[in-house]
Parts: C-alpha cells; structure tokens; sequence
C-alpha cells in the first residue's frame, strides 16, 4: 500500500536510501560530510517518496529563534491601527515557529525621529517591518541595518533606493490610476473642479497614487480639472477645514480624492454641507468608518489593501530570509481590491 504524501518523514527517506538518520539530515541541509554516491542515494530516495520537509519543525528542532520588529505609526489612522492589530494576530503564528515580534510606534512624518528608532534597533533584531518615509535620513538608516545582518522590509509604503529586502504593499500608481478613473465615470461626463488631498508626499505610497490619478485624470478626463493639492497629514480635523474651505470656495467642485487617511473629517464636511447626493467622494482603505461612509452615500467607491495580508506577507518574507527557506511571490503579491456600496462584504 502506497504511503500518503503528508506522511513521509525523514526516517522513511533513511530506510528507503540504507542510511542513518543523521546521513539523511545532512545531505536535505546541504551539509558536507557525506561521500557523493550516498548523497546521491539519499536524493533518488526523496524523490521516489515524494518527500517534503517540514521547515517549521526543521526550525524548531535545531532551536532556531527570530526577533522581529515591526515599526507602525503613530497617531489616529485607523488603517495603521488595523494593521497594528494584525500584525498582533500574526504575532501568534509567528510564535508556533520559534519567531517573535515587538511593535514600534514611531512619528513616521518625522524623518529625523523615524531614522533615530531605525538605528536603535540594530544589535537587537534579526528582521524589521517598517511604514517608511522616503528621505535620505531613513535610506541610510535601513541601509545601516542592512549592512549590520538585519533584514529590512519596506510595508505599506515604500524606500525603493534603499538596500531593503522587499516592499510588502500595492501598487500604488495603479492605485491612484484607479481611483481617477472611478471618478472621472462616476462623474459622467459634468465639467468641473476636483478636489486632490494628501497626508504628505513625502510618503512615497501618498506621491505614487497622487501622480498615477493625476496621469489618467489629464489625459482621459480634460473636462474635470485637479485643483492644487492639499495636505493634511492624514489627519480628521484638518481634512474637515480642508474640504469646508473647498466646498465654499470653488462653486464647481465635482468630486474629492482623498489619497490617504482622514476620511471622517471629509464626510464631516461633505454631510454639512448636504453635498454627498451630487459629490464623487473615492477614499482608501475599507474601515469601520469607509464601511458606514459607502452605505449612506457619502463616498463612491473604496480602493482597499488588506492590512492582514501585508502583516503576514512582511511576517513570511522576513521569516523565510532568515530561515534561508524559499519563497512564494506570487503569495506575497498584494492586490487591489475596490469596494462599492453593493459589494461590501
């Protein structure tokens, strides 16, 4: 009777090549000591069988422990506080593979102070998540904790000069260029003024999604005009005087972008304003507050990225560096999903 897949273990690969159990272990680890002929053995043997290493009890028999780090904003963003809270999930099943994770709050707008935590960490961790600024600070504090051992992945918003490992985030251009064409189609064809704001551009995910909507908005939409951007530093109150100031000051303003977070402070505006019938209002990041925003008609449309994929995807990808395990790319691609009032789940 044949043996399920699920049920081979090492000591059958042994058996079946006519070696010890430790012989078998050093030729799966690529460990030197075993006479070409034997190793050769042992591999035809793990094919036939199907053979197919557990990593995690690889990982935890030879009593291999990670720390890592995951260095999340500061502040009232509720997306950053879903992916805190996932990243606190992931924590659990970090901890069944003998890997371990702290959570750093840090003033991500600051790059001065985010540089400063970045270089506190080195000698402490083997692996660091972190929500980056893109300045010459921060690039050569990730680069420093590169060259120190420590692994670097860039998480939501990304440090592409830098000497990072990975980027575990969306598209962002894409982002952005979705987000001009829901809106230049929900506005149907009206002429008019459309309103663009940011938390900073000095996010790299901030600037990507505000060039990629403004490429597809000039080019495919001439009849809507972007007014200069407004920055709010994610921030409610501010996008609340923002958009109040807009919706008084420009007599033509068709839709709102809001590239970031804040969006309480936006439909504040909007719902006082009683312009949410007539409004195009696209936001990021399907929250509590999105959810309620959609149902009600405040806002259009929703451009989503799943906090607890990126938590585990930047949770694998460090896991799997320091392991020197193989990777999935293709379970790390992080996608784009849009939500309307119809399709919430």
């Amino acid at each position: 009777m044949s043996r399920g897949v699920s049920r081979i273990t090492l000591q059958d690969v042994a058996r079946e090549a006519g070696v010890s159990l430790a012989t078998a272990d050093r030729v799966l680890n690529g460990r030197a000591g075993v006479r070409g002929v034997t190793a050769e053995r042992v591999k035809e043997a793990v094919s036939r069988l199907g053979y197919r290493p557990n990593l995690a009890a690889a990982r935890l028999a030879r009593g291999e422990t990670y720390r890592f780090c995951f260095v999340l904003p500061v502040g009232s963003n509720v997306f950053m506080r879903m992916l805190g809270e996932q990243v606190a999930n992931t924590a659990s099943w970090l901890a069944a593979n003998n890997a371990y994770i702290d959570t750093l709050r840090v003033d991500v707008f600051a790059p001065e102070t985010l540089a400063a935590a970045l270089e506190g960490l080195m000698g402490h961790y083997d692996g660091v998540a972190v929500v980056a600024l893109d300045h010459p600070r921060v690039r050569v504090a990730i680069d420093d904790l590169v060259a120190s051992g420590v692994a670097v992945v860039t998480l939501v918003s990304d440090v592409p000069a830098s000497h990072r490992l990975h980027y575990v985030g969306i598209d962002n251009i894409a982002a952005g260029r979705t987000a001009a064409t829901l809106l230049g189609r929900f506005a149907g064809g009206r002429r008019g003024a459309i309103g663009l704001i940011v938390g900073t551009p000095a996010l790299r995910d901030h600037a990507e999604r505000q060039f990629g909507f403004t490429q597809v908005m000039a080019g495919e939409y001439p009849a809507l005009k972007v007014l200069p951007v407004r920055e709010s530093l994610d921030e409610d109150e501010r996008n609340e005087a923002i958009v109040t100031r807009m919706l008084r000051d420009v007599p033509d303003l068709v839709g709102l972008y809001n590239v970031g977070a804040g969006n309480r402070g936006i439909a504040a505006a909007i719902s006082a304003a009683n312009r949410a019938g007539d409004l195009v209002f696209i936001g990021h990041d399907l929250t509590d507050d999105t959810r309620r925003f959609l149902l009600r008609g405040v806002m259009d449309a929703v451009i989503n990225q799943d906090a607890g994929h990126q938590s585990r995807s930047a949770a694998r990808v460090l896991l799997a560096h320091c392991a020197g395990e193989p990777l999935m790319n293709e379970q790390e691609r992080i996608r784009i999903d849009i939500f309307l009032r119809d399709n919430l789940p």
